[in-house]
């Protein structure tokens, strides 16, 4: 006895006929004959009362009916859960991310183990235009990306927004202030890394500085962290700019103030299409961590 006789048996007994039961099938009359006769040579009893110009269910066919349906709905079931146990226990989720995750991230990752306990999880940390690429080839589920307006053949998937922050030397004047805004630094050398290093950051950084009315004098190279902090609170005095998402280092010379106004999104690159489940939960979890004033809408 196999599940698609006892299917065939059922689809005759609601349509009536071999041939209408074919119809609903999408396959041919002789094919669902034979099958139900095979189901009833298995069975040694008959199911139906077969005439020229009618089919109905005998006796035995009518008390068999009902288990027949049970049966396929329990296969349905089983089917249903193999299937949401091979997308949570065995699934993995290839997640493209910078060499720095935002530590917003790793919260997220947590609720997203809370809500998918056997899902595994492999950061790939690679540069923006190799994440894009892994995503669009699938070598990649999804990415995390900031300052990025359109990805050809991707979608961008809003997760939170963050404001920039300044670091500035701890004596100078405006490190008593607890906000920042651009207009205020606009007599101070800024330290950016070259924009071949990282195009996208300096060109927004130096397009938020126009849009604010400033055009600060440029100040040394961004080259590491440990010399940037250190020569910021040199002389002459600097300043430079840091993503809010990635906790800055300590530094006792050294204070880190939000920019008023100035916020950059993070977003999640991924195929066109509806996510897979595991995608979904991700972006459930990321809107967990998000605050209310960061929540990207």
């Amino acid at each position: 006895m196999e599940l698609r006789q006892l299917a065939y048996f059922v689809m005759v007994a609601e349509t009536g006929g071999f041939g209408r039961a074919a119809e609903r099938l999408g396959i041919v009359q002789p094919a669902v004959s034979q099958q139900v006769a095979r189901l009833e040579r298995d069975l040694g009893i008959r199911l139906f009362d077969r005439t020229t110009r009618h089919v109905r269910l005998t006796e035995a066919g009518e008390r068999l009916l009902g288990e027949a349906r049970a049966a396929l709905a329990a296969a349905d079931r089983v089917r249903a859960v193999a299937a949401g146990l091979a997308e949570d226990a065995e699934a993995t989720l290839r997640l493209g991310t910078g060499k720095a995750p935002a530590d917003r991230l790793y919260p997220a990752l947590e609720a997203l183990a809370a809500a998918m306990p056997r899902l595994r999880v492999r950061l790939v940390k690679i540069g923006v235009p190799e994440r894009l690429a892994g995503v669009r080839a699938g070598d990649l589920d999804a990415a995390t990306v900031r300052i990025v307006d359109e990805a050809k053949g991707l979608e961008l998937l809003p997760i939170w927004s963050d404001p920039l922050l300044a670091a500035l030397p701890a004596d100078h004047p405006l490190a008593a202030e607890p906000v920042l805004r651009l207009p205020w630094l606009g007599d101070l050398p800024l330290r950016l890394a070259a924009r071949k290093d990282d195009p996208a950051f300096h060109d927004f950084v130096r397009a938020a500085c126009r849009a604010a009315g400033i055009d600060p004098p440029p100040g040394p190279r961004f080259v590491n962290l440990p010399d940037t902090l250190l020569g910021i609170a040199s002389c002459p005095p600097s300043w430079t700019v840091f993503y809010a998402g990635t906790e800055p280092p300590p530094a006792r010379t050294v204070v880190y103030r939000p920019l008023d106004g100035v916020w950059v999104t993070t977003y999640l690159a991924v195929r066109p299409g509806p996510p897979s489940a595991q995608v979904r939960h991700l972006l459930d979890a990321c809107a967990k961590v998000a605050s209310p004033r960061g929540r990207a809408g």
